[in-house]
């Protein structure tokens, strides 16, 4: 099992066997209407540098750690669809533990080869930005994930009530491209094997 807890925009922590790892932290102030993020971890990984994803500072690492239960593969890709001249390159990463695969897509912006697709077949959970701008959107976002058929969809990187960049989407206008659109009312959901097809939407805890 891995536990996911979403801390906003494309912020999660990972959790398995009490082994945290953080995804893309954010430096305070950068998006609008986030609270600065005060996190304990384990490890950190951003995939770029950007202010809104590569605060890896923000992050208190544990001094001593548990057996680390993760292994990682990770996927080059871009930030844009012009091969990373408008906004550099996106490690898009995959996390097993003991069996249970989750990928956070980062700050996806390009379309994925076939071979990258091949490495992102049979996940139980995606982590995915749906915001377009300066992503893929929703449309993309909606296309990617009827190819790849992960078990669990989690949508990212979109603008709420009172976040978000102005200039990206609102959740929506994804969720209503969805079936099986199931509203979580906490910021956590635990993936394990074989769960019911869902794109499943997180509550912001602020």
């Amino acid at each position: 099992m891995i536990k996911i807890t979403w801390h906003g925009h494309s912020c999660f922590t990972l959790s398995s066997e009490l082994y945290d790892i953080v995804l893309d932290p954010y430096e305070p102030e950068s998006v609008p209407g986030l609270e600065p993020l005060e996190l304990l971890a384990d490890d950190v990984y951003c995939s770029h540098y950007h202010g809104d994803h590569g605060c890896e500072w923000i992050v208190d690492i544990r001094e001593e750690h548990e057996d680390d239960p993760f292994k990682i593969t990770e996927i080059r890709s871009f930030h844009d669809p012009e091969g990373g001249k408008l906004r550099g390159e996106n490690v898009i990463r995959i996390f097993n533990a003991k069996g249970v695969k989750v990928a956070h897509l980062g700050d996806i912006g390009c379309e994925l080869t076939k071979e990258q697709k091949e490495k992102l077949t049979g996940l139980d959970a995606i982590m995915v930005p749906v915001g377009g701008f300066f992503t893929i959107g929703p449309k993309e976002a909606k296309k990617l994930m009827d190819e790849l058929k992960p078990n669990v969809v989690i949508p990212m990187h979109y603008r709420g009530e009172g976040f978000g960049y102005d200039v990206i989407g609102t959740l929506d206008e994804y969720t209503k491209l969805c079936d099986n659109v199931v509203e979580y009312d906490t910021n956590e959901i635990e993936i394990k094997k074989n769960m019911p097809a869902q794109t499943a939407v997180l509550k912001l805890m602020q």
